[in-house]
């Protein structure tokens, strides 16, 4: 056997007695010596089957084994994806992607790219970073870093090739629409901060949006920053649309913010650890302005803990679909060579005892994560029915149950047509093209036959009919583009929260989410009824 089998084989094995080993202090726990002897020979029985399985599989196969993908990408996620869908395997390199994650920052140039028209384009640079200081726009094409060529390569190997030590040098070739000849830039790699709170301005006189896109190291730091900027609030609306978790500790800085001190935020505990519960250990200092949080079918984990302890203490009115379902509690064990073991080690529960985890037994992992169309919009399969401080009726046992259902704006074939074909992007792009706008700009009549003429030149299908049924979907999506393009991401944000729906329908909300918080207050102050005077 080859070296390097034998190094991954053996790094297998012993991830493989890892969890068997805490297989069997959990039966040591639960049965007793007796079970515990059985389970270690369980334990070794499936270690030498395994053994003997893989030497036939690497003598006998079609073709050369290579270890790393057998047991990288097959044996230990199989194993894992077996108990549930989130204990996972970390490879080194997205073990190294999830620690980046979680620090909020890495070393790059600072730049959004995505695959478009068959090459890998930049979306956005970032705002002060190298890409946006050495003149890199949106639209310009990618084709080599440091002289080796991009054709072929997939944004995650793009990517690799811009990130490096702080400090280095980089040399990207570009092509760029108007010039005849490649673009060379010379740029010197820095940290680049990842903001977990991507957008936040105020949407209308005293009234803020934040939105927040994960849970990593800064989040907290960078809520209560936004709420500093924002000042003396009349109202909030809290978007957590599409917002996958991150790391627990921030999920509880972030409710902390929005509760009172000594508030039950969220509470955990699984077959070998016992409960753990997290309180408000500051609060909101008495800043109960009115407080609507979006969710969404992508809204996960972390941003699920926040939603339910602001829903359960009647804070705050949660809208929009059903959330994912995510309340089981991952503990990263790090493994030798830069890999990592994350393992659900427990279960979350809001404040009033909801379970937040779905239901996964029997359930496919393709149907897990992506079929839930059986699922109205704003409606999910509740096993739990729970109280609120008020005395709300709320459901545990699959997500979070908005107050108010909003559901999603649908979009027709055509307007999938134009996304798919990104039509705005390339649009945009066009239409900057030796002209510049200001942040007047608005999308006019004129506009909108210049975008009709470029659907026409781009053979991009398309009717009189079509084109004024979206006729405002289409014109919000444009000056989007063009805003990103000229002004940066956020800019283009921006536009984006001002003509969403949902944020329409949140700003309309606000007044039912101060009643809902005053009416509460007033239920939970009878409750407790007269308290003695105080000398």
């Amino acid at each position: 056997m080859p070296s390097g089998t034998r190094r991954s084989l053996f790094f297998v094995l012993s991830v493989i007695i890892v969890c068997g080993f805490l297989g069997v202090g959990f039966s040591q726990i639960n049965r007793g010596p007796a079970a515990a002897k059985s389970a270690d020979s369980d334990v070794n029985d499936g270690l030498r089957q395994f053994s003997a399985i893989y030497d036939l599989l690497e003598q006998n196969y079609a073709e050369p084994v290579n270890p790393d993908k057998a047991i990288y990408n097959g044996a230990i996620p199989g194993m894992l994806h077996v108990l549930d869908p989130h204990s996972n395997f970390f490879d080194p390199k997205s073990y190294s992607l999830m620690r980046e994650e979680q620090q909020g920052k890495y070393y790059g140039v600072g730049m959004t790219i995505a695959p478009r028209n068959n090459k890998v384009i930049v979306v956005a640079p970032f705002a002060g970073t190298p890409a946006y200081k050495a003149g890199i726009r949106p639209g310009d094409a990618i084709i080599a870093v440091d002289g080796k060529s991009t054709e072929n390569m997939n944004t995650g190997d793009v990517v690799d090739l811009l990130k490096g030590p702080k400090g280095t040098n980089v040399r990207i070739t570009i092509l760029r629409e108007g010039t005849e000849k490649p673009l060379d830039f010379n740029l010197v790699r820095a940290e680049i901060p990842r903001y977990s709170v991507d957008l936040k301005f105020e949407i209308r006189p005293g009234i803020g949006y934040m939105h927040i896109s994960a849970f990593n190291e800064t989040t907290e730091h960078e809520v209560a920053d936004a709420l500093e900027q924002f000042g003396d609030l009349k109202g909030l609306i809290l978007d957590l649309r599409g917002n996958p978790g991150g790391l627990l500790n921030e999920g509880v800085g972030v409710a902390d913010k929005f509760l009172k001190r000594g508030q039950v935020i969220v509470s955990h505990h699984g077959r070998s650890s016992s409960e753990r519960t997290y309180t408000a250990a500051h609060g909101n200092g008495g800043k109960d302005y009115p407080l609507v949080v979006l969710v969404n079918r992508g809204t996960a984990s972390a941003a699920e803990i926040v939603s339910g302890a602001i829903q359960d203490h009647d804070r705050g009115l949660i809208a929009g679909e059903v959330t994912f379902g995510k309340g089981l509690v991952q503990t990263v064990y790090p493994l030798s060579e830069n890999t990592a073991l994350a393992l659900t080690t427990a279960k979350y529960y809001t404040p009033s005892g909801r379970l937040i985890q779905r239901e996964y037994n029997g359930v496919s992992l393709y149907d897990y994560y992506f079929a839930r169309e059986q699922e109205e919009p704003g409606t999910a399969p509740s096993k739990e029915v729970k109280l609120t401080d008020s005395g709300r009726t709320v459901y545990g046992g699959g997500g979070i149950n908005p107050d108010v259902k909003v559901p999603p704006v649908k979009t027709t074939r055509f307007d999938d047509s134009l996304l798919q074909k990104y039509a705005f992007f390339n649009f945009a792009q066009r239409y900057l093209n030796g002209r510049t706008v200001n942040k007047n700009f608005e999308v006019t009549e004129p506009v909108l036959q210049e975008f009709a003429k470029f659907l026409e030149a781009q053979t991009i299908p398309h009717t009189e009919a079509e084109l004024n049924e979206s006729k405002d979907w289409i014109k919000a999506n444009i000056k989007s583009e063009i805003f990103v393009a000229q002004f940066g991401q956020e800019e283009g944000l921006r536009v984006r929260a001002e003509t969403d729906p949902q944020v329409l329908s949140a700003l309309n909300l606000l007044p039912k989410a101060k009643e809902l918080a005053d009416t509460a207050r007033q239920i939970v102050a009878q409750r407790a009824g007269p308290q003695p005077p105080t000398r």
